[in-house]
């Protein structure tokens, strides 16, 4: 096997190669050995740093990483580990690319969006205002070649990217006064970040984007005026409901956001191959995990918000989500008339989404707009 240079690592990163470089301290390929007995991979010891861009008290999300960590671990016998730093340890919470970039680490977890300044077609990999369903995401990236073009994309960076955790649906964002129309939206401070920052500076919102360790504090010294981050569980830990008590649905800008571990493309080469089919099998268990994680515990969560802590639950009006719709589809017309990386995700991406979308407005939308509302409605 050959080691892949930054092109055609993308039609060939599923078979791995073997190599030198300057991060990973692994020998030859020829030294890895088949899975014994026990189902445990052998081969050599490779040690990896993994920067992650959330905080600990995300159980869930950060836990992502840890759990990517401890299966890789547990799959080699201990002899292929990772240590993950939490935002902040090692590098500033959105600067994880850089640091896989940089070879600082060998591995980052967190959100693609976070560098849409590098290129905005990095978003594909999070999510996109008025995007994909969880399901629909994944299929997209896994069976439609979305995480080939990305990866397409990575390669100038000098990584190459993995699908690694998903929140499910997103909520729409915690409001310290109500906003019953577009003509409430303009003015307002709030942090977002990704393409939908771009649709609600069109919608005349000032978009900040912060971390989330940096939101609570933005807030209480009312810096902002809203805020969004992912659902009634990570939001609920930290603490939004106690200043901005509005909290909005649907978050149409993150219908069904994936998480990304970003691999450094030297570590990956260093590999043997069985080590790097570990990875990607514990990034795809990682992915299917989260996703029930946040399913069980989100609505224990939002019955606690809207309970114990006062929540007023709000939909946002027909008036602002018409507008969304209408600046979100113009946006991603006018980038990908300009920007040809983003033309080349965005024409099969929407050709998937013109697809996908009809089928699930039938009997997917059918059962769920009977059954669901039976219950507790």
């Amino acid at each position: 096997m050959h080691q892949l240079n930054r092109r055609d690592f993308v039609k060939k990163a599923a078979l791995g190669a073997a190599g030198t470089g300057a991060l990973a301290s692994c020998s030859s390929e020829a030294e890895s050995r088949a899975s014994n007995d026990q189902g445990i991979v052998s081969g050599p010891e490779v040690r990896w740093r993994l920067a992650s861009s959330f905080p600990p008290s995300l159980d869930i999300l950060h836990g992502a990483a840890i759990l990517v960590a401890d299966r890789v671990s547990a799959m080699t016998g201990g002899r292929f580990t990772m240590r993950v730093f939490a935002a902040g340890e090692i590098v500033p919470a959105l600067e994880v690319m850089d640091a896989v970039t940089q070879r600082t680490v060998h591995a980052g977890f967190t959100g693609d969006y976070y560098y849409i300044g590098k290129s905005p077609a990095l978003a594909f990999g999070s999510s996109i205002p008025f995007g994909l369903s969880t399901r629909q995401q994944l299929s997209w990236l896994h069976q439609a070649g979305g995480l080939d073009l990305l990866r397409e994309v990575y390669s100038d960076f000098g990584i190459i990217p993995f699908t690694c955790g998903t929140t499910g649906a997103q909520f729409g964002g915690w409001f310290r006064e109500p906003v019953g129309s577009v003509s409430d939206l303009r003015g307002l401070r709030m942090r977002i970040p990704g393409l939908a920052g771009e649709i609600m500076t069109r919608l005349g919102v000032t978009v900040q984007v912060l971390a989330g360790a940096d939101i609570y504090p933005a807030l209480e010294r009312g810096a902002i005026d809203a805020t969004e981050f992912v659902g009634p569980y990570d939001d609920e830990k930290l603490g939004f409901y106690a200043i901005a008590p509005n909290y909005y649905i649907p978050g149409w800008w993150e219908p069904g956001l994936t998480a990304t571990l970003q691999v450094g493309l030297d570590a990956w080469n260093d590999l043997p191959e069985t080590y790097q089919q570990v990875l990607e099998g514990a990034c795809r268990e990682t992915t299917l995990t989260t996703l029930a994680r946040y399913d069980a515990e989100n609505p224990k969560a939002l019955a606690r918000l809207t309970g114990e802590h006062g929540v007023t639950l709000r939909h946002f009006s027909t008036d602002i989500m018409e507008a969304a719709w209408r600046e979100s589809n113009a946006f991603l017309e006018e980038q990908a008339a300009t920007d040809a990386t983003f033309r080349r995700i965005y024409e099969p991406w929407k050709a998937f989404r013109e697809q996908s979308f009809p089928y699930f407005a039938g009997n997917e939308a059918a059962y769920a707009n009977f059954a669901f509302g039976k219950i507790g409605g």
